[in-house]
C-alpha cells in the first residue's frame, strides 16, 4: 500500500483505505449499485450520445480527457459510466483526483474511491498502471473545467506534461476521450482569481482552508450568477462523448521521458490530435434538449 509522505491527519488514519493512496478502496459492488443512478443521467437528462468506443485497444491505456462543465463536471462521470457500460465492472480503471476534494467533501471523496478514484499524485498513477489497470487523468484540472464559454471548444491542459512522461515511462498507449455539451452546463463568464489572491495575500483566508487555483464568473444553477468554484446543478443539455484512436509514440522508457524536446513533441501531437477530433465533434453535435 502507497503512501505519500508528511500528508497525513489522524481523520485519514482512520480510514487509510479510503483516503486516495492506496489501490484497494475501488468497490465494483458500490459501482454496480451506482449504475441504475448513472443510466437515469446518461438517457434521461444528458442523452449521451456516445462514439469511438471500438477505438479501446484491449491493454491498459492512459485516457486523457479534456475537463468541461465546472465541479459537477459531468461528462467525466458520464464518460466513467460508459466505461464500466462497455468494458464491465472488472476490467479496472483508476482515475486520478484532486486532493482538495478530501478537504472540500471527505463524504464525496471516498464515495469517489470506492468508484476508482485515487490522489493526482504521480506514485499512484503509477502503481495502478503497474497493477496492469488502465487510468483516466485530467491534466488541465481547474483551470481546464473552468475555462471561459468562448473557449469550450479548446483543448487545454495549462501546460502541464506529467502525463506524457507517464505514458512513456510506463511504456502506455494514450487514448483521447473528447466532449460537446457539458461545458455548457454553466456559462463561465471570466475569472477573477488574481484579484482574489491579492485579497487572500492581505489577509482574507481560502474557504476551507482551499486555495481554489481559480475564481470563476458563472451563469448556472441554482445560483444565477455566482463566484467562486461553487458546486452546481448542470442544465439538462444533449452531451456528445467520443473515444478516440490510441496515440503510439515512436519512442518509450525513462531516457524518452527525460527528453525534454520529445516530451514537448508528444505533448503537442497529443493536443494536435484531440483538439482534430474535437473540431470535429462540435461541428456535428447538436446539444439542445429537443
Amino acid at each position: 500500500m502507497l503512501r505519500a509522505p508528511n500528508d497525513r491527519s489522524p481523520f485519514f488514519e482512520s480510514n487509510p483505505a479510503l483516503d486516495g493512496w492506496s489501490l484497494g478502496g475501488r468497490d465494483p459492488e458500490t459501482i454496480k449499485q451506482l449504475m441504475p443512478f448513472w443510466e437515469w443521467f446518461y438517457k434521461y437528462y444528458f442523452r449521451v450520445q456516445t462514439s469511438g468506443w471500438e477505438n479501446l485497444p484491449p491493454e491498459q491505456v492512459l485516457l486523457v480527457g479534456s475537463h468541461n462543465g465546472g465541479l459537477s463536471s459531468p461528462d467525466m462521470v458520464m464518460m466513467i459510466y460508459d466505461w464500466f457500460r462497455h468494458q464491465g465492472l472488472h476490467r479496472p480503471v483508476y482515475g486520478l483526483m484532486h486532493p482538495t476534494v478530501w478537504k472540500m467533501s471527505r463524504p464525496m471523496a471516498e464515495l469517489a474511491v470506492k468508484v476508482g478514484a485515487v490522489q493526482a499524485h504521480p506514485k499512484m498513477a503509477i502503481a495502478a498502471l503497474q497493477s496492469g489497470a488502465s487510468v483516466l487523468v485530467y491534466p488541465g484540472g481547474a483551470q481546464d473545467v473552468f475555462r471561459p464559454f468562448n473557449q469550450r471548444h479548446q483543448i487545454y491542459f495549462a501546460g502541464r506534461k506529467g502525463f506524457i512522461k507517464l505514458a512513456l515511462r510506463q511504456q502506455v498507449p494514450i487514448v483521447p476521450a473528447i466532449a460537446v455539451g457539458s461545458h455548457e452546463t454553466l456559462l463561465v463568464m471570466g475569472d477573477c482569481y488574481d484579484q482574489v489572491k491579492y485579497l487572500h495575500d492581505l489577509g482574507m483566508p481560502w474557504l476551507l482552508d482551499v486555495d481554489p487555483v481559480v475564481f470563476p464568473i458563472y451563469l448556472g444553477l441554482p445560483w444565477g450568477l455566482a463566484l467562486g468554484p461553487l458546486p452546481h446543478v448542470p442544465f439538462p443539455l444533449t452531451m456528445h462523448t467520443r473515444i478516440c484512436p490510441p496515440i503510439y509514440f515512436e519512442r518509450y522508457g525513462n531516457d524518452a521521458a527525460k527528453d525534454k524536446d520529445y516530451v514537448d513533441q508528444c505533448y503537442q501531437l497529443v493536443k494536435t490530435q484531440m483538439q482534430r477530433e474535437l473540431d470535429s465533434l462540435a461541428e456535428t453535435a447538436n446539444i439542445l434538449p429537443w
